[in-house]
C-alpha cells in the first residue's frame, strides 16, 4: 500500500495540481505542534525535489516561527475525490518575506493575493504514498473567498497593523520576524 520515495514523480505532481486542500506540519524543538490548512490556488511543485507555497496572512504564524527555529516541515495531502490516497512531503524549509529577493522570485508564480504573507520554499528529501483508504469522499463546492476579500478590504497598510498586532510571534512566543529581521 504505502511506499517511500525519493522524489516527487510525474504522477504525484500530477495529483498535486489536482488537491484543493493541503497541510502543513511543523514544530521547533520546543513547544506546541502545528498542522495548517491551506487552500486557494497557493502551492507549486517546482521540480522533482523542490516545492513552494504562499503563505497567505491569517490569524497566527506558527509556520514561520517554527522554521526560524527547526526546518523541518511535512506537507500532507488527502485524495478526498477520486481513487484513494495519502501524499506526504518531507524535507526542510526556508520561509521569504517581501524584502527578500526569492519572494519577488516567486510570488510570479501566483495570482495576486492582497494577503500574500510570505513564501515557503522546500526541499524534498522524501515522498511516502500511503493508501488513503479511510479518508472519506467528498465533494468540493467552492472555495472561499472571505480571506482575499479581507485582505483587499484591509490594504497593505491594514495588512501590516494586522501583522504587527496578530504576527510577529507564535503562540508560544517564538518570533516570526514578519516585519523585520
Amino acid at each position: 500500500m504505502g511506499r517511500k520515495l525519493d522524489s516527487i514523480k510525474p504522477r504525484l505532481k500530477k495529483f498535486i495540481e489536482s488537491q484543493k486542500v493541503f497541510f502543513v506540519g511543523t514544530a521547533a524543538d520546543e513547544g506546541r505542534v502545528n498542522i495548517s490548512p491551506k487552500g486557494t490556488d497557493s502551492f507549486r511543485v517546482i521540480n522533482e525535489n523542490k516545492i513552494v507555497w504562499l503563505n497567505l496572512t491569517g490569524s497566527g504564524n506558527e509556520t514561520a516561527a517554527h522554521l526560524l527555529k527547526n526546518q523541518r516541515m511535512t506537507i500532507m495531502f488527502c485524495a478526498f475525490e477520486g481513487p484513494p490516497l495519502i501524499l506526504r512531503l518531507y524535507g526542510t524549509a526556508k520561509i521569504f518575506h517581501k524584502r527578500d529577493e526569492k519572494f519577488h522570485e516567486y510570488i510570479t508564480l501566483f495570482d495576486h493575493n492582497d494577503g500574500s504573507r510570505q513564501i515557503i520554499e522546500m526541499e524534498v528529501d522524501l515522498v511516502q504514498t500511503s493508501c488513503g483508504f479511510g479518508v472519506p469522499l467528498m465533494d468540493f463546492k467552492e472555495e472561499r473567498t472571505t480571506l482575499t476579500e479581507w485582505a483587499k478590504e484591509k490594504g497593505s497598510t491594514g495588512i501590516e497593523a494586522y501583522w504587527e498586532a496578530k504576527n510577529t510571534e507564535s503562540i508560544d512566543g517564538f518570533e516570526t520576524k514578519i516585519l523585520n529581521d
